[in-house]
């Protein structure tokens, strides 16, 4: 199985079948990163002529990183946003082409030892624009909310900010880390803490139960409950290329779309595009 170089590669590369290696480079979400480098090592111990390279970074870098012609597949824990369409158009006359690779639950993380066991979308935005600042506000201990959250440049952040706090700012008061391990880490570290973050990244950590409002019943981030979509917080991971596939390019999306790459995409932790 050939190594996997965790590299970016300035330029895009040409992608086709030829006697030498084909190179394909992946950068963005950070939350895919640990599912990209499953597809790619299986793929590359079943493919000898390809090389996969794989960076994160986080969604917006690999957008922009797919703008500016510096990677074959942006990898997206979030839609690409018009702006962001209209700029690949100005400069490839393409709005590029979205692959939906994966579904995932934005998991909320809290301590082992919290004793809060579900939490409404509400009061998520209540604690994350710091209008809500202690347990007991929400049914637990009478401790200050710790809140740990993803840089800006993270689709998770963007994602959260859109859907659950419905745009209103975080509150200054959230320490932003580079990635859902590093929230789960200081999670796990911190009794008084509250994160959130992908599914395949929740070790060690409780998972809070979440409901639309007070009134519903709350749902745990199941596979059942997601793909039923009662699961409230659940979401696309997504591929994004300037232009249709093809080539080598194209049989490794296929590859990934397939029963082969869906199912490592369930033994990942995250649950299958369809």
């Amino acid at each position: 199985m050939k190594k996997l170089f965790l590299v970016l590669i300035v330029g895009l590369m040409a992608l086709g079948f030829t006697n030498q290696e084909t190179v394909i480079t992946v950068k963005g979400s950070d939350t895919m990163v640990i599912l990209t480098q499953r597809w790619a090592e299986r793929y590359m111990s079943e493919h000898p002529g390809v090389i996969i390279q794989v960076t994160g970074g986080g969604s917006g870098i690999g957008i922009a990183a797919l703008i500016n012609g510096a990677t074959d597949i942006c990898n997206s824990s979030r839609p690409m946003k018009p702006s962001e369409r209209e700029k690949l158009k100005a400069r490839y006359n393409s709005l590029g082409v979205e692959i939906k690779s994966a579904k995932d639950a934005l998991i909320i993380f809290v301590n082992e030892s919290n004793s809060v066991k579900e939490l409404s979308l509400e009061q998520l935005r209540g604690i994350y624009t710091g209008k809500i600042k202690n347990w007991k506000e929400v049914g637990g201990a009478d401790a200050k909310i710790i809140i740990y959250g993803r840089e800006n440049s993270s689709g998770t952040y963007v994602y959260f900010k859109d859907n659950v706090l419905m745009g209103d700012d975080y509150s200054s008061a959230m320490q932003s880390l580079p990635g859902t391990a590093a929230v789960v880490n200081a999670v796990v570290k911190d009794k008084n803490a509250i994160g959130y973050g992908g599914a395949a990244y929740a070790k060690g950590v409780k998972y809070a139960a979440v409901k639309q409002d007070s009134k519903s019943p709350a749902y745990l981030p199941t596979e059942q409950n997601i793909k039923t979509g009662l699961y409230p917080i659940s979401r696309f991971l997504f591929m994004y290329t300037v232009s249709r596939p093809t080539g080598a390019l194209k049989d490794y999306i296929d590859w990934i779309l397939s029963p082969a790459g869906q199912g490592i995409v369930t033994k990942v932790g995250y649950f299958p595009a369809k």
